[in-house]
């Protein structure tokens, strides 16, 4: 937990505080798992997931700016926090009775067309249950404009994690002086490189077709600066982060991704869940058990449990779940249960928990990859798109190199993988042939997975999207219906266009609609990576349309 001096500041009525540098979920967190958001459609309770600022679940409006990731905020004294998108308030919302009127969900392309007199009514509800928040107030508006920020180097790196730092260190040994770029990181301590800290970036189209063929990387320096960064060769190390799950209440406040859980528990500091259910067997689990210690109440894998996990949990006292299938989280505003089922016909059971921890797996975060054109493939290990990459790190786009998690590297091979990447930059490593890769079509053991899944009896709402309340029903009904292919069913449900683009619905439906639609998922296609990659300040973009032309700036 962060220390130092005390930053005050309201949330609605309360006057709170927070630690020097701490952010507002942080502050609130140590009271327990804020619930300060409902989602769009169903206004059903909502609670951070992610912790890397890339769900909907903390949304918050500070200081008359909306949708302002709480995880990601830090507070400065006089803040002033508001909740969105509840009246009067994410706790008690009286609009939450529509989760309840419309138990089979909201027909918005087929009902709501009689009488004919009320469908003007019936078009304004609709149109007010799309959206997060209100427009920023005109004194908010203003405080985040600011000039165009541009860099033109001969090589960028996007991500300065223990990747981006090797391949940093490598370039500078080869003469060359990198620009990094991290979304978080205030400093970079990589000596000879030009560092761009607090700096998100958000696309990166493909490189321009003239003969030096350079890059043109568009972002934001936060809260709203644009900037733009010109090389040559790009290097991207975005790593990876932490999948969803589909199961009923998977939306529920206190389900949460292992990352969330690991930031929200700094080591000496108390958890702020009772007792929690581990979704996972591997490494990320075991780092989970380890730092939350003697809240956690049991392990649940879908396949088997390795044997650090095994032994961390055991001498916690904590029960082991192998193949077991998570069917629905019970509770409304916060997780009060689980509903476990071991897999090939084992019996149901409860536990008793404030909360769950997804840490089965982990996926690619290679949007901006999709965004240059670079060619991708499925995996059934990762049970996801991932992108292709020779052991160098070459991608499909002359010029583009992946280095870290993101082009496959291990745990702890990080840092090589990125000094490989500089190394073919340096070299001036050709592409890859543009040709599709490796077919991959055997079966992944979440797919197994999955099968048996859809056919447990449901009850309730399945969220299949978050973001926009999609329901694992309306999925199947359009596959029913004979929608095929996910960008069709994305069209038709709305699946993946909220505001994490699919980072999260995207590879559970791949897998879903493999199933449904009897195919291999490689074949169920994925969806077309739309910028930005993260939702960016529209001053930002408004900066970045002096520079370029319509064409150029999403």
């Amino acid at each position: 937990m962060a220390r130092g001096p005390v930053a005050r500041f309201r949330l609605g009525r309360r006057a709170l505080e927070a630690a020097d540098g701490e952010t507002v979920l942080g502050a609130l967190a140590r009271r327990g798992l804020p619930n300060v958001v409902r989602s769009v459609r169903y206004h059903r309770p909502r609670g951070p997931f992610c912790g890397t600022g890339d769900c909907t679940g903390c949304l918050v409006r500070v200081n008359g700016r909306p949708n302002v990731r709480a995880c990601r905020h830090e507070v400065v004294d006089g803040d002033r926090v508001e909740t969105d998108n509840a009246w009067p308030s994410p706790r008690f919302d009286l609009l939450g009775a529509i989760d309840l009127l419309f138990p089979s969900g909201i027909d918005t392309l087929h009902g709501f067309r009689r009488p004919r007199f009320a469908v003007g009514a019936y078009q304004r509800v609709i149109r007010r249950l799309a959206g997060y928040s209100a427009a920023p107030t005109d004194a908010a508006a203003a405080a985040i404009a600011g000039p165009l920020r541009r860099y033109d180097v001969d090589v960028a790196i996007v991500g300065a994690g223990p990747a981006g730092a090797g391949a940093a260190e490598r370039l500078v040994a080869g003469g060359v002086r990198p620009l990094l770029v991290d979304r978080d990181r205030t400093s970079v301590p990589v000596p000879g490189a030009e560092a761009l800290a607090r700096t998100t970036v958000t696309y990166v189209p493909p490189p321009s077709t003239g003969a030096d063929r350079r890059f043109d990387v568009l972002g934001f320096e936060a809260p709203g600066l644009g900037v733009v960064v010109r090389c040559r060769s790009l290097v991207v190390a975005t790593g990876s982060y932490d999948a969803s799950l589909l199961f009923g209440g998977s939306d529920r406040p206190g389900v949460v991704a292992a990352e969330l859980a690991l930031r929200l528990s700094p080591p000496g500091t108390p958890s702020p869940f009772r007792r929690v259910v581990v979704f996972g067997g591997g490494a990320r689990a075991k780092a989970v058990v380890d730092r939350l210690g003697a809240s956690v109440a049991a392990v649940v894998a879908p396949g088997e449990i390795g044997p650090d996990v095994a032994r961390a949990a055991s001498d916690l006292g904590a029960p082991l779940y192998p193949r077991t299938l998570l069917l629905a989280a019970a509770g409304r505003g916060r997780v009060r249960s689980v509903a476990l089922k071991g897999r090939g016909g084992g019996p149901r059971f409860h536990v008793r928990c404030d909360g769950i921890v997804l840490a089965h797996r982990r996926l690619p975060n290679g949007r901006l990859l999709q965004q240059a054109g670079a060619a991708t493939e499925w995996r059934a290990d990762v049970g996801a798109h991932v992108p292709r990459v020779d052991p160098g790190g070459a991608t499909t786009v002359a010029g583009l190199f992946v280095a870290g998690s993101l082009a496959g590297a291990a745990p702890g091979e990080s840092r090589a993988s990125g000094e490989r990447a500089a190394d073919a930059v340096l070299a001036a490593a050709p592409p890859l042939a543009p040709g599709p890769g490796p077919a991959d079509a055997a079966p992944g053991e979440l797919e197994g997975y999955y099968r048996e899944l859809l056919r447990e009896p449901r009850h309730g709402k399945w969220i299949a999207c978050p973001c926009e309340d999609v329901l694992l029903d309306e999925v199947e009904r359009a596959a029913r219906t004979g929608y095929t292919g996910v960008e069709v069913v994305k069209r038709y449900t709305g699946l993946g266009t909220g505001l994490c683009q699919g980072r999260y619905c995207l590879p559970d439906a791949l897998l879903l609609l493999s199933i449904l639609e009897r195919r291999p998922p490689a074949e169920v296609g994925t969806i077309t990576p739309r910028p930005p990659a993260v939702p960016m300040p529209l001053a930002a973009l408004a900066a970045l349309s002096e520079e370029f032309p319509p064409e150029v700036v999403p």
